[in-house]
């Protein structure tokens, strides 16, 4: 058994693919029409055939205030790993990227956590 796919909601699939694209570095995988939304997901361009990150319409009843519940208690939604947090959260700064957390160091690991634009809060993490 392995993780094929993994999901997160988006208030916009249109933005949340240019920021996960343009801004993260994601590159898309696919995208099928299907009515006004879209089977949408982006892939590591580390890792083409690897895990598949949906980016899932955000339209159910229970999306809103279960977001709205991690974001003000400041709890990522998801977390992707990176070779060096200081290197990515520079980068992501200067591309205007809000961080709500600086590079902390948490025993064996540092993160950071911006907010994507889209309604999440995401954890960015390497081993120190």
């Amino acid at each position: 058994m392995r993780i094929d796919l993994a999901s997160i909601f988006v208030d916009d699939q249109t933005a949340a693919l240019r920021f996960y694209t343009e801004v993260l570095g994601f590159v898309k995988k696919t995208e099928v029409p299907m009515g006004e939304h879209a089977w949408l997901t982006v892939v590591s361009p580390e890792n083409p055939n690897g895990v598949e990150l949906v980016l899932e319409p955000s339209d159910h009843p229970a999306v809103g205030p279960f977001r709205a519940a991690l974001v003000e208690d400041g709890i990522p939604f998801t977390s992707f790993a990176v070779a060096d947090v200081h290197v990515e959260h520079a980068r992501l700064t200067a591309a205007g990227v809000v961080f709500t957390q600086q590079p902390t160091a948490m025993g064996p690991v540092t993160t950071a956590v911006f907010d994507d634009t889209c309604g999440n809060l995401i954890q960015i993490t390497a081993m120190s």
